[in-house]
């Protein structure tokens, strides 16, 4: 992973210290494994943050912002990855999770109508918790994971394509110098000549 294209779109730490909802952790935030851009914090960050996505409890980012100060992983990528849910891609993403939940369990899925009101919490989600929650965790996991892996994966592709450049510019160098040693050789013999 390039880490010029984190450093562009990810928040300052400085702003993200700032943040009204983040004060509360106080000298937590100083922790400087926080704002590392290397390959451990930033896949703990995305799996943190992917998995907090899913998870259908109010304040998301508190919760990721919490995760990644007990493990040391970088807070603006969790903290910005809860945004995977939003109030656009709520609805398909938990009807997914519910129906998901509904398949391991062996249970039927119930045609829902989303409302946001009290009555709809205590009649339609009480009726379809169970299998609603798992589909949300296993979702939450295993794009958690997915993420975590495709980091490493992507960090270790860029590390090894840097390497073969440093190695390619290494010969290229000790070609010219050769070259140029040839020559100033040859120059030599023809100026004895």
């Amino acid at each position: 992973m390039d880490k010029q294209f984190f450093k562009r779109y990810l928040p300052k730490a400085s702003t993200m210290k700032k943040h009204p909802n983040l004060q509360f952790f106080g000298t937590l935030l100083h922790d400087g494994n926080l704002w590392h851009l290397n390959r451990r914090s930033l896949s703990g960050g995305m799996a943190i943050g992917l998995f907090m996505a899913f998870m259908p409890v109010p304040m998301q980012m508190i919760f990721a912002a919490a995760l990644a100060i007990l493990f040391s992983v970088n807070l603006p990528l969790s903290v910005a990855l809860v945004w995977v849910t939003n109030p656009v891609t709520i609805p398909p993403l938990f009807y997914a999770a519910y129906k998901l939940g509904a398949f391991i369990l062996g249970t039927t899925v119930k045609d829902i109508h989303f409302a946001v009101s009290f009555e709809w919490l205590t009649t339609t989600l009480l009726a379809i918790w169970r299998p609603f929650l798992l589909g949300c965790f296993l979702m939450g996991a295993l794009s958690a994971l997915s993420g975590y892996l495709l980091v490493r994966l992507l960090w270790r592709l860029q590390v090894k394509r840097l390497w073969q450049e440093r190695v390619a510019k290494r010969r290229l160098k000790k070609e010219q110098k050769l070259l140029k040693k040839r020559q100033r050789a040859a120059l030599k013999n023809q100026q004895i000549i």
